[in-house]
């Protein structure tokens, strides 16, 4: 440990206590890790619980010149609450309080470190929820979720997490608190809360996030279809919104995928199906009744085995059960995956799992796909056991591959999981030069010196107008 780092130690452990600053070796192991297959290194992990306690961290910080990495719930999948040199690690998994709910403005203020499902079940009872629901939201937490503008499936009617933050409260690198945004529902000037959502921790650290709160719905009916393609699966994608019926939710679920689910939750899935689509339908009880025609009808027009209709809640939370424990059951494959969350259009939707499955069978590797089939936002699981050097190698082309069979064909690199370290060096691929040069100047209008969350989301050496990256190359097949 450095000097500067050494006392930093001390100052940290006067202001929190030794109990709430971890140096020792498991603590360091852990907190180089997240959801992700990214290796870091950790050097200092502080555990404040107040904006105050969070905003003397970051002075200290600064006064002594050291990387910062804040850290929600670690469930991340591309390495970006992963320290990748040692400095301080901000954990907010403690700062966990809500704020009494504003029900005329429907919104209330969280701290980082509230789970995703605790606002929802705090706020059931005046009749709101929180739209945006992540598969991980019993464990995800909201600072996680405004780092990397995180979605779920009920973002294709309702919006990611951008659409539902109205405010936040934040500490620029210097310990400065800042709060942008508000309850005001269209303040004039800059956007800079949009700014700080998807960040990724890389422009300050979030310690209060208004959240919008939406009325939970009066009526909702979810439907499991099976088809023998996917290709009719898709097809039913497209026709339905092509009815103009934007379904609440609209996912897909491929045969080796269901296989995995159905024997870890026992839900009732036709395991011979090529495709399942879950599909749910919010509103009144006369919209829902009509799009559920619109639905079902589209769906027999290309080729559904069998319809579906959860007869009552409990049914319906099986059926969601059964797709968000979906990464979960991967682990009854095999000890690990790797994935990324690249989005396509909806009418690639066909082209890009012939692509995959053509691209893992190539590579020799088994892939589970379940993902956001109403927005195109892909989830190509590739299970693997890291132990294996050889089926590691192979995984990681196979995804190098994938994410750029996605850009090929009109999408993007990410959905919902962010850029972090994982997709860094894909940037050049969906941003030229001037582009990636610009969000190098907002970046550093944020943080001067570049110690927020280094060498993440932007390609090593953007350094707004420093240095050019118009050789900027990822070497294909190779794992960044």
């Amino acid at each position: 440990m450095t000097t500067a780092a050494t006392g930093l130690a001390d100052h940290l452990r006067d202001l929190l206590g030794p109990d709430r600053v971890l140096e020792g070796d498991l603590a360091r192991s852990l907190y180089s890790h997240d959801g992700s297959i990214v290796d870091g290194a950790c050097g200092l992990v502080v555990l404040p619980e107040t904006t105050e306690e969070v905003s003397a961290c970051m002075r200290m910080a600064h006064a002594a010149g050291v990387e910062v990495t804040p850290r929600g719930s670690g469930t991340g999948l591309t390495g970006g609450a992963v320290p990748l040199d040692g400095g301080l690690v901000v954990s907010l998994a403690r700062m966990r309080a809500m704020d009494q709910v504003d029900v005329a403005n429907s919104c209330v203020w969280v701290q980082p470190g509230v789970l995703n499902l605790d606002v929802s079940t705090a706020v059931a009872h005046l009749g709101l929820h929180y739209a945006p629901d992540p598969s991980s939201q019993q464990a995800c937490s909201i600072g996680g979720n405004v780092g990397t503008n995180a979605g779920g499936p009920h973002c294709l009617a309702y919006g990611v997490t951008v659409q539902h933050v109205m405010g936040v409260e934040m500490v620029r690198p210097d310990g400065e608190v800042v709060v942008l945004g508000g309850v005001a529902p269209d303040p004039p000037g800059y956007d800079l809360r949009g700014v700080v959502v998807g960040a990724e921790g890389t422009v300050g650290v979030v310690t209060r996030v208004l959240l919008r709160l939406t009325p939970l719905p009066p009526d909702v009916r979810t439907m499991l279809l099976d088809f023998t393609t996917v290709a009719d699966a898709s097809a039913v994608v497209q026709g339905v919104i092509a009815e103009g019926v934007i379904p609440a939710a609209l996912e897909m679920m491929d045969r080796n995928m269901t296989l995995a689910v159905e024997e870890f939750v026992h839900a009732g899935l036709p395991t011979d199906a090529a495709a399942l689509l879950l599909v749910e339908v919010d509103g009144t009880e006369a919209e829902v009744t009509t799009a559920t025609a619109v639905v079902e009808r589209v769906a027999r027009e290309h080729g559904v085995r069998t319809v579906r209709v959860a007869r009552d809640e409990d049914e319906r939370a099986l059926l969601w059960k059964a797709r968000k424990t979906a990464f979960g059951a991967v682990a009854r494959v095999k000890p690990s995956y790797y994935l990324h969350d690249c989005v396509v259009p909806r009418t690639k939707l066909v082209e890009i799992m012939e692509a995959i499955g053509e691209i893992t069978e190539r590579e020799g590797v088994m892939c589970l796909n379940v993902f956001h089939a109403g927005d195109g936002n892909l989830h190509p699981i590739i299970a693997l056991d890291r132990s294996d050097p050889d089926e590691t190698a192979r995984a990681m082309r196979a995804g190098d591959q994938i994410v750029r069979a996605c850009v090929a064909m009109g999408g993007t690199l990410s959905g919902e999981h962010g850029i972090g370290v994982e997709k860094r060096d894909y940037m050049p691929l969906v941003f030229d030069h001037d582009d990636l040069e610009a969000q190098a100047c907002v970046r550093r209008a944020f943080d001067h010196s570049g110690r927020m969350n280094p060498d993440k989301v932007l390609p090593t050496g953007t350094r707004c107008g420093e240095v050019g990256l118009a050789d900027a190359q990822v070497p294909e097949g190779t794992w960044i």
